[in-house]
């Protein structure tokens, strides 16, 4: 089910703009939108850190929005239509005391940063977390100089460094 929500904060360069949770006749635009995402970071870093594929990301996007694997919240634009969004999952942990979300992705448009998108994306996120019971919200960004506006955007936000590193393994 579509949910509109409005805050009651928006600024006038975005009160032109909704924040909608996408259902999956949203996976292609967002996909997209994470395809975006992925060449700015790679640009940014000069490392072909993913690999991308817009249908794979479209149909499993579908697969995650249908299964509530993953929660999509899309900033539109009466004119220029999607203009960014957040993702969210849900974890369980110990140390977390429960159930917690985590941000996978955020993202905004270049033409529309600096206007308060982000912003709401993420007050959006806090919304839905408090909604589902949970008991914080994370995000990992690259602890790299590249991405100090990222990072100083999520404190000033709230949230705070908790240390470690993020690592992987290939399975």
């Amino acid at each position: 089910m579509r949910g509109f929500y409005s805050l009651d904060r928006p600024c006038e360069m975005t009160k032109n703009i909704i924040i909608q949770r996408a259902t999956i006749n949203d996976a292609h635009e967002v996909a997209v939108m994470v395809g975006e995402l992925l060449n700015e970071i790679m640009g940014t870093i000069g490392i072909q850190a993913f690999n991308f594929s817009l249908d794979e990301t479209t149909s499993r996007l579908k697969d995650f929005i249908d299964r509530e694997k993953y929660f999509v919240f899309v900033a539109q634009s009466e004119k220029a239509g999607p203009v960014g969004f957040i993702a969210l999952y849900e974890s369980h942990a110990l140390y977390a005391e429960g159930a917690f979300g985590t941000i996978p992705e955020l993202f905004v448009r270049p033409g529309f940063r600096s206007q308060n998108v982000g912003l709401r994306l993420v007050e959006q996120a806090k919304t839905f977390g408090n909604s589902r019971a949970w008991k914080r919200l994370e995000v990992t960004t690259p602890p790299l100089p590249q991405f100090d506006k990222t990072l100083a955007f999520y404190e000033r936000e709230g949230f705070a460094i908790a240390g470690g590193r993020k690592l992987k393994v290939a399975l």
